[in-house]
């Protein structure tokens, strides 16, 4: 899990600097695109809910401190802790996914996560909720393929390797 978390905030903190560099449009689709919700996915589908959103929340905290903390921090890392949740959930209910099943979980969760950073945004900043959904589009869009194609692909492999990893860990010297 520790491994998750480094490599997350690390990935996030070196595509969030090169956000920061562009134009504002641009960093909101290039802050979306990354291994954060991946990791997480991973994490909460082999290790459980709770592992799940502790990896998630992490991932933004640190990240976020290697970056521009803020008011945000705390509720968007309890949000991706959220997707975390989701998918320790999904394998209670589905424990050897395909492809296809983990591509629709990784929608699901990616729509209800981006639903909910852009439903904060509106309440901490007063805005149309409404407003920040069509302004947030292009970012969700952005996090939705890029969740998708990552959790789909990389997520099955992944899966099995970490669960290889706890039933016969390395040895030790």
């Amino acid at each position: 899990m520790s491994a998750f978390i480094a490599i997350g905030a690390a990935t996030r903190i070196v595509l969030g600097t090169l956000a920061l560099e562009m134009p504002s449009p641009i960093f909101g689709i290039l802050i979306k695109v990354g291994l954060t919700e991946t990791l997480t996915f991973i994490s909460g589908f082999v290790f459980g809910p709770a592992v799940g959103f502790l990896t998630g929340a992490l991932i933004i905290i640190i990240s976020d401190l290697g970056m521009i903390p803020g008011a945000w921090t705390p509720f968007i890392a309890a949000i991706i802790g959220l997707f975390g949740v989701g998918a320790g959930l999904i394998r209670r209910y589905v424990s050897h996914p395909g492809s296809l099943t983990l591509g629709l979980c990784a929608a699901l969760l990616t729509i209800l996560s981006e639903f909910l950073q852009n439903s904060w945004v509106a309440l901490f900043y007063g805005i149309p909720i409404w407003a920040t959904m069509i302004t947030g589009l292009p970012s969700a869009v952005t996090a939705l393929i890029n969740n998708v194609i990552l959790i789909e692909t990389i997520g099955p492999r992944a899966i099995k390797l970490v669960q290889k990893a706890i039933v016969r860990p390395p040895p030790t010297s």
